[in-house]
């Protein structure tokens, strides 16, 4: 197998990892860098479990090769908090109880990351539209979606 050395800017680290050409960005972070928030749900971009953010914008990390990303900057839900400061986000997840099982946590923190840095006000509609790609199978999604309000009120995403 062909392997490739990358850089990738992981939570504002350069880290560079040698990878084969057929490593999903998914495996490079788990596998190779321990980033382990990042969950394995289907490998098919059904479930939004391993939701990061690339440059910014929600990208389920199981459907891109690592390959494609050199250079990009990746951030995890490890890369969230802040000096161990969870944001406003992660606290009203943590408030509101907006967690049973949190296999689906970190997918829907970073689709709700992004959205709030986007639109820092959105609707109950620019919520749901925004984690259709993330599936719960546990909470029903209206403590997630209350939990993404409150946060829009406390200061969003940071």
């Amino acid at each position: 197998m062909v392997t490739h050395t990358i850089s990738l800017i992981i939570n504002g680290t350069e880290e560079q990892l040698q990878v084969p050409s057929n490593m999903t960005l998914l495996h490079a972070l788990r596998d190779k860098l321990g980033f382990t928030g990042t969950k394995n749900g289907c490998e098919a971009g059904e479930c939004g479990a391993c939701t990061v953010l690339v440059d910014g914008e929600p990208m389920n990390s199981c459907l891109v090769l690592a390959v494609e990303l050199n250079g990009r900057e990746i951030t995890t839900v490890e890369g969230l908090a802040e000096d161990g400061k969870l944001t406003p986000l992660q606290q009203a997840f943590a408030d509101l109880n907006a967690v049973q099982c949190g296999y689906c946590t970190p997918g829907m923190l970073m689709s709700a990351t992004a959205l709030l840095k986007r639109n820092p006000h959105p609707s109950e509609v620019d919520i749901q539209e925004a984690l259709i790609g993330n599936l719960c199978r546990c909470t029903g999604y209206q403590r997630i979606i209350d939990a993404v309000l409150k946060a829009s009120r406390n200061g969003g995403e940071r």
